[in-house]
């Protein structure tokens, strides 16, 4: 029985969030990231027919986003660079805030962004704290490669710190 427009917006629009992660990983500024996340979107509605249930429909958009993703990564032969961090000068700081999170957050998409897509893609997955049988689901490698390859990505950002 074929999925509705209405049903299908709906349950893209309770796991938008995995679309959103995907484009901030594979597309630095804006404009980028609202065009990845539409072509994303695009190609979920063509792919639902496919999707038989066998794994969970979160995976299956993991999938179908990531594919899409570093389809156009590898089209592009580049990834967009973003504009860097500015501080709005009518703010006032207060002394009490400490921006070290944010900081270390920046500092990890900045080595991210060096990754080969297929690394962006593991990290993201890891960062969301998928179980490694996810990860390898997904993207469609063995659980024991998924394990080997994060662990070799951790000491990678070990090595940048």
């Amino acid at each position: 029985m074929p999925i509705s427009e209405k049903d299908f917006l709906e349950l893209l629009a309770k796991e938008q969030n995995i679309i959103h992660k995907i484009t901030r990983i594979y597309a630095q500024d804006e404009a980028s990231q609202k065009d990845l996340f539409q072509e994303i979107s695009i190609q979920l509605w063509k792919s639902y027919p496919s999707f038989k249930g066998n794994s969970k429909f979160t995976t299956w958009m993991y999938r179908v986003g990531l594919n899409t993703a570093i389809t156009l990564y590898r089209k592009d032969k580049k990834v967009v660079k973003g504009e860097e961090f500015t501080k709005v000068s009518d703010l006032k700081a207060n002394e009490e805030y400490d921006d070290t999170r944010e900081l270390q957050i920046k500092w990890l998409y900045e080595k991210i962004d060096t990754f080969s897509e297929i690394e962006k893609a593991l990290i993201l997955l890891y960062l969301e704290e998928k179980k490694y049988s996810e990860i390898a689901e997904t993207l469609g490698i063995s659980e024991v490669n998924a394990r080997v390859k994060i662990s070799r990505l951790k000491i990678k950002l070990k090595k940048m710190l």
